[in-house]
């Protein structure tokens, strides 16, 4: 990850520590030297120590550790300074291999310090004297490890982010580098990141680790494809790693279950050999980070007690299926079918289609259920949804139904998620897709249907065009209603509805005449209370002008008057 000069700057000030006791002698490499030299075949007996002690001493000093680290961190590089082994020390000290392995602790030290680095954390049978230790020995500085404290959230992903470079050279095993972090992380409580990475309770320690990993990758690589292989070295175990693939694989992993990792998808199909973090973990965590985002604000939310209450006229059966969905979802119901269909095995989620003619009160009637159930809508922005950058569509959708299922967890009864005029998006796949937008409708459309599988919620699809629909979108609609053209009896109740001061007999004469949609009689009964506000209109016209804008509104439409005489 690129960070600017000012915290490159104070990040170098913090790695490199000159020590003013390090001046006694020309150079902290002569100590090092005259101590390695002089324990050439010592065994460590007291006489060597007696002889070289001012320097020892100095070194220890130094570097703030023990006198025998200083020696060992003395050898090492004199025997290396890189890939010595504890075989190294034995030939180098003169001692039994058996007695060499007593120094397991100390190297451990060193390696805590970052004076030394393991070559093979699992082994730890061999290590390396880090560059960063030996160019600042080139300077006369003791390296010195950086400050861990008063970070702030780039400054401490990219420490997370060198710590997991180690574990990547095997220089730190997992067991360490989650210590390691942790560490860090409380010596800086007051990040952001820090104090939500926490509070996720995350217990076993190898997702713990899983989610740091990939939130560095994300963070500092600009990375959120992974594949299984590419974490197999979080895992201490062969076992361990196995069983963590086998979860992540079937999703029973606690991360995927609690919505922080996911299966990636690809062509609309959910691969399970590739995770990345979810949209909701990015905006948890890594909010500080200020991370590009393609997805659009794809659906907005109409709150229940918003809505106005309207009165609705359907022809004959139609208000029977009407009132059978508003039965269903009324709170106390629908809990009772949920828990009854849970029981059963069968799949909670409920779609519904509402198809029929324009202005036949498809998406007023969602409104008053939802107003009658105490619902909020998700109404879905499918022009939104089909982006113009091929690829952004699928992280739209895909994001929809993410935002939908953490709704869902956080109200109190679960809102409708609305997709209006679907046919846009649910509509016949393409088959043998060539070109780049249809293969991005199709992997559009099969996310939705597998979203649909899965669902745990209530989703309603709106259309006029119930013919474009693919056949595998109409099999995933548990109910489907019809919305026809209303009767000339109910057009009748939709003109007095709407004009109060029509007669019976004027309100059935229109009815007769026109067989308007109540969507068009609502826009016939505007436009003459516009027209009443402007000029008037007296008792004896209103019939006369109401008739002449029927005929106006059903040439627009392109629709036919009934045949008839007034």
């Amino acid at each position: 990850m690129k960070k600017n000069n000012e915290n490159a700057s104070k990040k170098q000030t913090k790695t490199s520590v000159k020590n003013p006791k390090c001046m006694a002698i020309p150079t902290l490499l002569d100590a090092m030297d005259k101590v390695a030299i002089e324990s050439d075949d010592s065994q460590l007996n007291d006489k060597f120590f007696q002889k070289v002690a001012p320097k020892i001493g100095l070194l220890s000093d130094c570097f703030g550790i023990t006198e025998r680290q200083a020696v060992l961190l003395s050898v090492s590089l004199q025997r290396g300074p890189y890939h010595v082994d504890f075989g190294d020390f034995a030939n180098h000290f003169n001692l039994s291999r058996i007695k060499v392995l007593s120094f397991a602790s100390d190297i451990d030290a060193l390696v805590c310090k970052r004076l030394l680095r393991y070559r093979d954390a699992k082994d730890r049978d061999s290590f390396d004297v880090p560059n960063e230790v030996i160019n600042a020995l080139k300077r006369n500085e003791a390296y010195v490890k950086p400050n861990s404290k008063g970070l702030d959230c780039f400054e401490l992903m990219d420490e997370i982010g060198q710590m997991f470079e180690d574990l990547n050279n095997s220089s730190i095993d997992p067991k360490s580098l989650t210590a390691s972090i942790q560490e860090l992380m409380n010596d800086n409580p007051g990040i952001g990141f820090v104090q939500r990475f926490n509070s996720m309770g995350i217990q076993k320690r190898s997702n713990w680790l899983l989610l740091m990993w990939m939130c560095n990758r994300v963070v500092n690589h600009d990375d959120n494809d992974f594949r299984l292989c590419e974490f197999e070295e979080l895992y201490s175990t062969r076992s361990e790693y196995s069983n963590a693939r086998t979860e992540l694989r079937s999703g029973d992993n606690v991360l995927m279950k609690n919505n922080l990792v996911e299966h990636k998808v690809v062509d609309g199909l959910a691969d399970n050999t590739r995770y990345g973090i979810s949209d909701h973990a990015k905006a948890l965590l890594l909010g500080e980070f200020k991370l590009s985002n393609c997805e659009e604000n794809v659906a907005n939310v109409i709150k229940a007690d918003s809505l106005q209450k309207k009165q609705l006229f359907y022809n004959d059966g139609m208000d029977k299926q009407v009132a059978e969905v508003v039965s269903l979802l009324t709170p106390k119901k629908y809990a009772k079918i949920i828990e009854r269909m849970r029981k059963k095995g069968f799949r909670q989620g409920f779609a519904c289609l509402f198809y029929g003619a324009a202005g036949t009160g498809k998406t007023e009637t969602v409104y008053q259920l939802a107003r009658t159930t105490g619902r909020d809508i998700m109404l879905v922005d499918v022009p939104q949804i089909k982006s113009k950058w091929v690829g952004d569509s699928e992280k739209n959708i895909k994001a929809v139904f993410d935002r939908y299922r953490e709704a869902v967890k956080r109200s109190k009864q679960a809102p409708i998620l609305l997709f209006n005029e679907a046919d846009a998006i649910f509509g016949v796949r393409k088959n043998e897709a060539q070109n780049a937008v249809d293969k991005m409708e199709n992997t559009v459309q099969n996310i939705i249907l597998q979203e649909m599988e899965q669902l745990e919620g209530i989703l309603i699809a709106t259309t006029n065009l119930e013919q474009n629909l693919d056949s595998a979108f109409e099999r995933r609609f548990l109910y489907k209603l019809k919305f026809e053209r209303p009767s000339s009896k109910v057009r009748a109740k939709i003109w007095q509805s709407m004009l109060a001061e029509i007669t019976k007999n004027d309100a059935h004469k229109l009815a007769e005449l026109f067989e308007l949609s109540g969507g068009q009689i609502e826009n016939v009964a505007r436009k003459f209370t516009i027209n009443d506000i402007l000029f008037g209109c007296k008792k004896s016209q209103m019939l006369d002008v109401l008739k002449d804008y029927c005929k106006n509104e059903t040439l627009s439409r392109n629709s036919a008057t009934r045949v008839g005489f007034c």
